[in-house]
C-alpha cells in the first residue's frame, strides 16, 4: 500500500493563496486558492516574476516578502492591494517568510494570502469611509465633478449636491467629507423628509430638561453631534419655513438656541446639502427663503442621472456582479449577451441604487454560473428589446456620429463580458488587437488603474 503524502495536493486545498518564489523572483509555486484569486492559472504564473502577477505598489518598494526574506523574519497580517489578471483591485491579507534548504541557507520565500475584500467593504459600511476612488465612472461628466470636488472639498465651502433619487448624492456628500480637513471629526446625516416639524427642531437644534412636558434629560441636537465635522441634509427642499430660518441663523451665525435654552450653543460645523426638487423655481413660488438657498449653494454639483451616464451602465455592472460574488462567497457570475443587451438599453428611473438592486436580484435567483434573462426582474423583461431610435438623442447630429456611439458601446459590452482581456475580445469582434487597440484609445475606454 503507498503511504506516500502528497503535500502539494494538500497544500491545493488550503482556503489561501499560497506561492513562493525563487532568489531571482521567479514564481516556482502557485497553489489553487492562488489562481481563483488572481485570476492567473497556475502555468500562466510558473516561471514568471511575482511582480509581474500581483502588479500591487508594493512590488516596486520593499514588499512584505523581501522584508521577510532580508531580515529571515515572518511577517503575519500584512495588508495590500494587488491587481488581478483583469486589472481589478483586491485588497489581501499576508503572511510572508523566508523559505530555506535542509542547511539554513535562504533560497527564496513563501508568501500566503487571503482575499480580504469582505472585510474592507464591512469596514466602509460600518464607518461609511468612502472616497471618490469608491464612486464608479468614467463618463466625462462624473471625471468633470471629481475635478470640481477635488478643489472643493478641502474648503469649508458649503455644498449643494442635485440629482435625482438614486444617483448617488449621499457617495459624493460622505467622500467630500472624507476629502475634506474634518475627515476626522463626525460625519452626520439628517435625513428631512423622514421626521415632521415637531421632531425634526428637536432632532436638529437638540433641547435642555424641562423644555416641555417628556424632556426629563438635555439632548444634543445633530448640529451639536457634527460639531469639528460635517452634517449632511439630505433632501433640504422638504424642510417647512419654520426650519429654514432656525437653519439660516446657525449657518449667519455658527450658533442656535437649542429648545428651552437661555444661552446659545456655538458649533463649527461645514453644511452640505441634497435635494432631487427644483430649489430655484422653489425660491420663485416663495416655497424656499432665497437668502438661505444662497447660502447653501456656495458650491452647486450636479450629479447626472444613469442615462445621461451610459457608457458607465457597462462598468456599473461589472464592479456590483464582482462585490456579490465576493459576498455570496461565489466565483464571479457572467452575464448572458441578452441579459447585458437588456440592462445596457434600460432607462433607469432608480439610477444607480436601481441597477445595483437589479443585479442582487439577478445573483440571488441565478443558479448557474451564467445570469440569464430569467432571473432578470419581470418589469425588465417586459418591456425591453425596443433600440432607441436614432432621432431620440439629441447628440447625434449625424449618422457618422451615430456610428462611432454605437461602436463604443459595443465595444465596451465585449470587453465587459471578456473581463477587459484585450485578446479575447479582439478576437470575439473579428478585429486585430492592434486596431482594437486604437479604437479603445479613441473612444477613451482605457479602465482607471
Amino acid at each position: 500500500m503507498n503511504n506516500i503524502i502528497n503535500y502539494e495536493q494538500i497544500i491545493d486545498s488550503v482556503a489561501m493563496g499560497i506561492f513562493t518564489i525563487d532568489m531571482d523572483w521567479n514564481i516556482t509555486f502557485f497553489n489553487s486558492e492562488a489562481e481563483k484569486i488572481t485570476g492567473f492559472t497556475k502555468e500562466e504564473a510558473l516561471g514568471r516574476k511575482c511582480y509581474e502577477v500581483f502588479r500591487s505598489e508594493l512590488c516596486f518598494k520593499e514588499c512584505y516578502l523581501n522584508r521577510a526574506i532580508k531580515g529571515h523574519i515572518k511577517i503575519f497580517k500584512g495588508r495590500n492591494q494587488i491587481l488581478n489578471k483583469h486589472n481589478q483591485e483586491v485588497p489581501v491579507d499576508i503572511t510572508a517568510t523566508a523559505l530555506t534548504d535542509d542547511a539554513g541557507t535562504i533560497i527564496g520565500g513563501v508568501e500566503s494570502f487571503i482575499d480580504d475584500s469582505m472585510r474592507v467593504e464591512l469596514e466602509k459600511e460600518i464607518e461609511q469611509s468612502y472616497t471618490f476612488y469608491d464612486i464608479i465612472g468614467r463618463d466625462q461628466k462624473i471625471v468633470n465633478l471629481f475635478d470640481i470636488v477635488s478643489v472643493v472639498a478641502p474648503t469649508d465651502a458649503n455644498v449643494m449636491i442635485l440629482g435625482e433619487t438614486g444617483s448617488g448624492k449621499d457617495l459624493f456628500a460622505r467622500a467630500t467629507h472624507n476629502s475634506s480637513h474634518r475627515k476626522n471629526g463626525p460625519f452626520v446625516k439628517v435625513n428631512c423628509p423622514a421626521l415632521p416639524d415637531t421632531l425634526l427642531e428637536s432632532e436638529l437644534f437638540g433641547y435642555v430638561r424641562g423644555a416641555f412636558t417628556d424632556a426629563k434629560h438635555t439632548k444634543r441636537g445633530r448640529f451639536q453631534m457634527a460639531d469639528t465635522g460635517t452634517i449632511f441634509l439630505d433632501e433640504i427642499g422638504d424642510l417647512s419655513k419654520e426650519i429654514q430660518t432656525k437653519l439660516l441663523q446657525v449657518l449667519d451665525e455658527q450658533e442656535f438656541y437649542p429648545l428651552g435654552a437661555t444661552e446659545p450653543v456655538n458649533v463649527d460645523v461645514r453644511v452640505i446639502a441634497s435635494t432631487n426638487q427644483d430649489l430655484s423655481e422653489m425660491v420663485r413660488s416663495g416655497k424656499f427663503r432665497r437668502d438661505l438657498y444662497y447660502r447653501l449653494k456656495v458650491v452647486e454639483l450636479t450629479i447626472p442621472s444613469l442615462r445621461e451616464r451610459r457608457e458607465d451602465i457597462a462598468l456599473l455592472i461589472d464592479h456590483f456582479l464582482t462585490k456579490q460574488a465576493k459576498v455570496m462567497g461565489k466565483k464571479p457570475f457572467r452575464l448572458n449577451p441578452d441579459v447585458m443587451k437588456i440592462l445596457l438599453n434600460y432607462e433607469y428611473p432608480g439610477n444607480v441604487r436601481e441597477l445595483k438592486h437589479i443585479i442582487e436580484h439577478t445573483t440571488i435567483l441565478c443558479r448557474k454560473s451564467e445570469i440569464g434573462v430569467d432571473d432578470l426582474p419581470d418589469y425588465l423583461t417586459k418591456q425591453s428589446g425596443h433600440e432607441r431610435s436614432i432621432y431620440e438623442s439629441a447628440d447625434l447630429q449625424s449618422i457618422n456620429a451615430y456610428v462611432s456611439k454605437k461602436e463604443k458601446q459595443i465595444i465596451l459590452e465585449v470587453l465587459t463580458m471578456h473581463g477587459w482581456h484585450r485578446e479575447k475580445a479582439a478576437k470575439a469582434l473579428n478585429i486585430d488587437r492592434t486596431t482594437l487597440w486604437r479604437k479603445i484609445k479613441r473612444h477613451g475606454l482605457i479602465p482607471y488603474q
